[in-house]
């Protein structure tokens, strides 16, 4: 069984080690979408994979980080390429629920990175 839960955030950033005429070198934000999944046996006596509170709890960690930031400021998240964000989410994610399969963040609605 696959479970999610999807979540948003707003943020600025700017990718500092592209070449200075790309449009991604100059200050821009995005609304992001992330979801978390986990995968796993659904309990048999509770009939779920993880509470689902769990996981919002994880979504209001995450945003007290990123939510209305400047993502360069934020530790690990210097290069904040949608890639990277992804990846930093897993690992912060995973701190609480190990059984994180994957973090999928999108930049923009039709383009973004999973992390597995």
């Amino acid at each position: 069984m696959r479970i999610f839960k999807d979540f948003h955030f707003e943020a600025a950033h700017r990718l500092p080690n592209v070449p200075p005429e790309h449009k991604c070198s100059r200050l821009h934000g995005h609304n992001y979408r992330v979801r978390l999944e986990v995968n796993g046996e659904i309990d048999p006596v509770l009939g779920w994979v993880v509470d689902f509170s769990r996981l919002e709890c994880i979504a209001d960690t995450v945003n007290l980080f990123v939510d209305h930031r400047y993502l360069n400021d934020v530790k690990g998240l210097e290069n904040p390429t949608a890639e990277i964000i992804a990846i930093w989410i897993l690992e912060l994610a995973r701190m609480s629920i190990a059984e994180i399969s994957r973090v999928t963040v999108w930049e923009t609605p039709d383009c973004g990175a999973i992390a597995e």
